[in-house]
């Protein structure tokens, strides 16, 4: 299958898996709809179905990458989606009051002796993305002994990093699926992006089947749905970059999540006249 092909089917597979995904959860939601009900930031009731909606969309398209990206792909999504969903249906209210949000608070909590399903994730997604590194290059690509797990650990850090990072922005409607969308353009641009692009495509195509409910405050793609687009950003990179473009996209992934721990990203972008009218293009 030719480079193009791939991307083509990609997006294509993911549009389809994702629709379709869609269509059933919405029919038969597991453990029924009231477990997946939640208030937005406006008061509004809408749905975290949207999450294994794209989930399962970004990891059919995955399958159209080449093998050891398509098995990264696959790994990395299931691995961030499954930890995100004990997240988004496990979470002890008294966790949440108690301050135990974003990594520094779930972080802050096991030291005190309590794993919160954040941690849980935190440590999951980490070991998912410790587990796609290594299989995303292969090791015939990747050498052995210290230069390997260097390679494995950066690579593993960056999947996990990303996976975090996509949901961080999961706060106002359609925020995180265009962050997504734009991220995954980006890998897919310029000279040796072939590797990228069906798993950049793969993450396009779910953005488009979620997109319209998600900017109409109909439904979110919770931890679920942003840990898993997150983590296939991840392994494009992967397949995008070597050694130092891996290492450079890292240093950024940790800076915006150390600042988002600082700074409002929601007050950032509605101070900056440009970001605040795209970050509200398509709302109602």
């Amino acid at each position: 299958m030719t480079a193009p092909l791939r991307s083509a089917v990609a997006v294509g597979g993911a549009v389809a898996a994702g629709a379709r995904a869609g269509d059933l959860l919405r029919r038969n939601p597991p453990g029924g709809a009231d477990r997946w009900e939640r208030t937005n930031h406006a008061g509004r009731p809408l749905t975290l179905l949207e999450g294994p909606t794209a989930a399962l969309a970004v990891a059919v398209g995955c399958l159209a990458a080449r093998p050891g990206r398509r098995a990264a792909g696959v790994l990395a999504a299931a691995g961030a989606a499954g930890l995100g969903a004990l997240d988004d249906l496990v979470e002890r209210p008294e966790d949440r009051s108690g301050g135990a949000r974003g990594l520094r608070g779930h972080l802050a909590a096991l030291q005190r002796g309590r794993l919160t399903t954040g941690a849980w994730k935190v440590l999951g997604i980490g070991a998912t993305g410790l587990a796609a590194a290594a299989v995303a290059d292969g090791p015939r690509t990747s050498g052995r002994g210290p230069a390997r797990a260097l390679d494995v650990l950066v690579g593993g850090a960056l999947v996990a990093g990303a996976a975090n990072l996509v949901n961080l922005f999961d706060l106002r409607p359609g925020r995180a699926a265009k962050v997504a969308a734009v991220a995954a353009l980006s890998l897919s641009a310029g000279p040796g992006a072939a590797d990228a692009r069906p798993l950049a495509g793969a993450v396009a195509g779910a953005c488009a089947v979620v997109l319209r409910d998600d900017l109409a405050g109909r439904s979110m793609l919770g931890d679920t749905g942003a840990n898993a687009l997150g983590a296939v950003l991840g392994v494009a990179a992967l397949a995008r970059w070597g050694r130092t473009g891996r290492a450079v996209a890292l240093g950024a992934v940790v800076a915006l999540t150390l600042a988002s721990e600082k700074v409002s990203f929601s007050r950032l972008i509605e101070a900056q006249p440009l970001l605040r009218e795209l970050d509200r293009l398509g709302r109602p």
